[in-house]
């Protein structure tokens, strides 16, 4: 691939919880809608299904988006994180609104294609909220869309597996800190514990992870930690 301009992207990762933390505190309607989406599971029930509400944009929310973005030759990395959902999202959509929104900037995100990108689409949506110019993505060509992803980079082609940022990091001998969570703790930290700035610090890490998988990927320098900038 071609050397891109590396401050035009911005790289993407966001941390989701279910609206409820239990099975047992949905409403009546939502339990309905949840169990007639797994009625012809055979092999788990509906209710232990729902340590999995979480990556489903119907049943769940974003607390968190962790972002990073190249300039002078550092990166910058930042977070966003709210118990109030259109809050953080109207946060995110200023950031893009205000320094993301030429036709050259691109996203990107380790999955993003079938995770982070439709679920902060569906999220604005359920939140009646404008999506901004980088996810207006209806009626693209594939070629058209502004998204970079790197796990679609690591499959050329290959659609039968999926591979986790950090399985990457580990195969290209990429520093990947060891944090105290990881992505199936994120409910128990934001609901059981409620501390917000743990996933941030998770999803912050996450973010710089997925720039040096990428500049692999792009056949560029890796930022070292000197050049990463908390903001």
């Amino acid at each position: 691939m071609s050397k891109p301009d590396l401050e035009k992207i911005l790289f993407l990762d966001i941390e989701t919880v279910p609206l409820v933390y239990r099975y047992s505190d949905l409403n009546e309607t939502l339990k309905g809608l949840w169990d007639r989406k797994w009625q012809n599971s055979r092999d788990v029930s509906p209710e232990d299904q729902y340590t999995k509400a979480g990556i489903y944009a119907e049943f769940a929310k974003v607390v968190c988006i962790g972002l990073g973005h190249y300039k002078d030759g550092r990166m910058n990395v930042f977070t966003i994180s709210s118990a109030s959902e259109r809050e953080l999202l109207q946060q995110f959509t200023d950031v893009l609104g205000r320094s993301f929104s030429s036709p050259q900037n691109l996203l990107c995100a380790h999955n993003g294609r079938e995770f982070d990108f439709p679920f902060l689409c569906r999220r604005l949506i359920v939140n009646g909220m404008p999506l901004p110019r980088l996810l207006q993505i209806q009626g693209m060509k594939p070629w058209e869309v502004p998204h970079l992803d790197t796990m679609d980079m690591w499959k050329f082609g290959d659609y039968k597996s999926f591979s986790s940022l950090n399985l990457l990091a580990h195969i290209f001998g990429i520093p990947s800190p060891k944090d105290d969570i990881d992505g199936s703790q994120v409910s128990k930290t934001f609901y059981e514990d409620n501390d917000l700035p743990r996933i941030a610090e998770y999803c912050r890490r996450d973010v710089i992870t997925l720039a040096r998988v990428y500049c692999r990927f792009a056949g560029v320098s890796l930022p070292a930690d000197q050049d990463v900038i908390f903001a």
